[in-house]
């Protein structure tokens, strides 16, 4: 357990505190069913299928798969667990933007 700290504020865990917390984050693009109306069969999708993979031959894989899912852990000291239970998405921080 040596050498782990908080990946918020970069305390040392274990050694200045007694419990560190782990947060897992796990994000996916949703589904949502696909609602066909007679605008949606009008549309060119030869035009949107040839301008999706122009789009993908200049992404990276690791920011195509970003965009599909992602999973990451952190680990935080008591202190920094706190915080981010009371507002996970940082909303107080996009209010003051």
């Amino acid at each position: 357990m040596d050498g782990i700290s908080c990946d918020r504020c970069g305390v040392s865990l274990l050694v200045e505190s007694d419990v560190r917390y782990v947060v897992n984050l796990e994000a996916y693009a949703a589904y949502d069913p696909l609602e066909i109306t007679s605008g949606e069969l009008e549309r060119d999708f030869d035009a949107e299928y040839r301008a999706l993979i122009d789009r993908i031959e200049v992404t990276s894989a690791d920011e195509l798969e970003e965009q599909v899912y992602v999973r990451r852990s952190y680990d935080l000291c008591p202190a920094c667990h706190g915080t981010f239970l009371k507002d996970p998405i940082q909303k107080a921080s996009l209010d003051q933007q």
